[in-house]
């Protein structure tokens, strides 16, 4: 089975939860001993992980048909494709591109990241898809998240082969529901177009069929997982706190996150305990305005921000917390309470959460309740027995969530749509 993804992010080069979940569901895909994944990003920067996939960048596909030498072809692209693949796809040109602008090997220049030309960006991608489409044979297309349905599109329109899309989220969870009318039509366009749907929750699917009015027949749950620990990260050895607890919040300091409710739950548990330090790590667009609600509040002596943090970094923190606690206004799933359970610490979620719907051993308040959350972190960082049991019952579970039986339902999906 050949499957072309296209996708935005892929590890070690991620922002969020996109690339994280790419990474573990094709990892869990490339167990199946006939699968063969090639996954296309906007840019990748040649330290990718490869040993179970092909990755080709948007931004060495040419669009334009130049005149190069082999030599110069290699030394620029060696590290992401052989020359040989270079001509290929530049011999199969089927459109005339000249008057967009393109670099000495003509090819369209990405960021890799979410420039304010976001919608340039994810149209010159799928431009790149028709080539790569022209020049590969494959038996199902998969398309992850809203920037890569247009790529999705286009491929299954040159090469007449199903179109799995997934989505990771909508419009409503990342807005709060103030939803954008462009990106709403790109997301609802890549679902009609879709043989199949894939959502990572219940929640989002449920999302999927009312808003985006879609057959639910054609749509289905698939749960993401959690990696395996690293030897790496499993040899992080970071003492806690002898005096003082910790609680984390990590993630982006978005509004879908419900950063705010973390910060004044803290407040409420600080009015009652003085041995508890609070710790928003991560990044985002209400970062300032979090700055100054923890001073409004009068605790930010006791309130730490770290700025974003990535890799190793993220498990560091999580093995110096004594609770995690994840607030998310509307989240599709949210991998990172699994990371945290994996690391054996106890675990807050909102019941407004896709990974609420399989974790049994992590506490769920309403996203809204801070005083529930205040509560739940008081309890955890005071009562022993109640912090063993989550630690240790917690990392069970999650400990038997795999991406490669996430992978096995993508694949029966596949099957069905190849018959």
């Amino acid at each position: 089975m050949k499957a072309l993804m296209f996708g935005w992010e892929f590890p070690p080069h991620i922002l969020g939860g996109l690339g994280t979940a790419s990474y573990g569901l094709t990892k869990g895909m490339a167990m199946q001993p006939d699968m063969d994944i090639t996954f296309v990003i906007p840019k990748p920067r040649g330290d990718e992980d490869q040993s179970f996939l092909k990755i080709i960048g948007a931004c060495n596909t040419p669009v334009v048909w130049k005149d190069v030498y082999w030599d110069y072809v290699s030394e620029r692209l060696s590290k992401y494709m052989d020359p040989q693949e270079y001509y290929n796809m530049r011999d199969h040109i089927y459109a005339d591109f000249s008057y967009m602008y393109t670099n000495d090997l003509g090819c369209i220049e990405f960021s890799g990241r979410y420039p304010d030309n976001l919608l340039e960006e994810i149209n010159n991608y799928s431009i790149m898809a028709g080539v790569i489409a022209r020049t590969h044979d494959y038996d199902i297309i998969h398309s992850h998240d809203w920037l890569t349905y247009p790529a999705g599109i286009h491929a299954k329109n040159i090469l007449g082969k199903p179109l799995v899309i997934h989505v990771h989220a909508t419009d409503f969870d990342r807005s709060r529901g103030n939803v954008n009318p462009q990106v709403y039509q790109m997301e609802k366009n890549g679902m009609d177009h879709a043989d199949h749907i894939i959502c990572v929750s219940n929640l989002t699917r449920q999302t999927v069929i009312e808003k985006y009015y879609q057959d639910p027949a054609k749509v289905t749950t698939v749960h993401n997982a959690v990696e395996p620990l690293s030897p790496e990260i499993l040899a992080i050895n970071t003492e806690k706190g002898i005096k003082d607890k910790v609680v984390t919040f990590l993630g982006r300091i978005t509004m879908q996150k419900g950063p705010e409710y973390f910060v004044e739950a803290a407040a409420r548990v600080l009015e009652r305990a003085k041995h508890i330090q609070f710790v928003m790590a991560g990044s985002g667009d209400m970062m300032e305005r979090m700055l100054y609600l923890a001073a409004e509040k009068g605790i930010s002596d006791r309130f730490h921000f770290t700025g974003f943090l990535k890799g190793k970094q993220v498990y560091e923190m999580l093995k110096r917390s004594d609770v995690y606690v994840m607030p998310s206004v509307s989240e599709p799933f949210g991998i990172s309470p699994l990371e945290a359970m994996q690391c054996s610490i106890p675990t807050i979620i909102s019941k407004q959460s896709g990974c609420a719907e399989i974790l049994d051993k992590a506490v769920k308040v309403d996203y809204w309740d801070v005083d529930a959350m205040a509560d739940a972190i008081y309890s955890i960082c005071t009562y022993d027995a109640m912090a063993d049991f989550l630690s240790k019952e917690g990392k069970a579970e999650v400990d038997n969530i795999k991406w490669e039986y996430a992978g096995q339902k993508v694949r029966d999906i596949y099957n069905n749509l190849c018959k």
